[in-house]
């Protein structure tokens, strides 16, 4: 696999302290062997859990506008993969859109996975005029995208409480064009367990699996950002088992979360709840096994 094969752009929210947005992500794609440029979309001292933080820089549009530029102008502007996530500006979101374009016309093969970051349990982390951007201009772009529960309910505009409306909320995601939608979490009603759904539509075929997986006891920042990171990777290795590569993600994540919990215990604090991906190289290059992770086939 040459350079080219593995080359990702990422663009993300960054913190000077802690693991969000292209610092949680970016580590575990190089970890696993794949160059990354990386595009901060805005600035934080830290994520919004510690008792002081503020935005040092939030990019317009333009501000993308002239760094893509630069690189385009450069002729290194050939990726195998773009990788999006939390942003704070609707004029950046929508020069997104014309970085995608401009991607894929440079390289037809390039995968864009789109993580719709928008905000969880109810409650948005970001402008809400965000949210028509995504489902109208980035989701007919977009190869692979990871929302969440909440994000999916928002771009779909469908109520998610069992695994019947999770599928059509998926069908709707695609039905704007995504080819593969891995929807990363959603409630059972089981108080130990979250479900992850993924459909794919490939060659006119509809294919899909659920993997249940244990919840963790604590709630942390930045997880949504590593596992999207480790779904590209995966995806990429193994693109005919979309089941296998979301298994290998997830059974990363349940050893990051785990080591991070133990942390937390010792030292509740914002600080000592970071997610411990330095710690975790390991497991980010061999993705332990994990008996606790449950995949099924679903039919259509």
């Amino acid at each position: 696999m040459s350079v080219h094969e593995r080359r990702v752009l990422s663009i993300q929210i960054h913190v000077v302290s802690g693991y969000i947005g292209n610092k949680a992500a970016v580590f575990p794609m190089q970890v696993l062997g794949y160059e990354v440029d990386i595009i901060n979309a805005m600035q934080q001292c830290t994520n919004i859990a510690y008792k002081v933080w503020n935005d040092g820089q939030i990019l317009n549009g333009n501000d993308l506008k002239r760094l893509y530029d630069c690189i385009k102008q450069n002729d290194i502007n050939i990726y195998s993969h773009i990788l999006t996530g939390g942003v704070g500006s609707p004029s950046f979101l929508r020069e997104i859109v014309q970085v995608v374009k401009d991607a894929k016309q440079a390289n037809p093969n390039v995968i864009y996975l789109c993580d719709p970051v928008m905000g969880d349990n109810g409650c948005y982390y970001v402008p809400e005029e965000l949210m028509p951007i995504y489902r109208d201009e980035l989701l007919p772009l977009a190869d692979i995208i990871t929302p969440n529960q909440f994000e999916a309910e928002l771009l779909s505009g469908t109520k998610i409480t069992n695994e019947e409306e999770a599928l059509k909320a998926t069908q709707f995601l695609h039905d704007k064009g995504v080819k593969t939608v891995i929807l990363s979490s959603y409630e059972t009603g089981n108080e130990n367990t979250l479900t992850l759904i993924g459909t794919q539509i490939k060659d006119g075929k509809k294919t899909g699996f659920k993997i249940e997986y244990p919840k963790v006891e604590m709630s942390f920042k930045g997880t949504g950002d590593v596992f999207s990171a480790l779904l590209l990777v995966w995806s990429h290795r193994y693109p005919d088992n979309l089941q296998f590569a979301c298994e290998q993600a997830l059974s990363t994540m349940q050893a990051i979360l785990q080591r991070t919990c133990k942390q937390a215990k010792l030292s509740p604090t914002p600080a000592g709840s970071e997610l411990r991906i330095i710690d975790s190289k390991v497991d980010i290059e061999n993705p332990p096994e994990s008996v606790n992770i449950k995949g099924a086939v679903l039919s259509f």
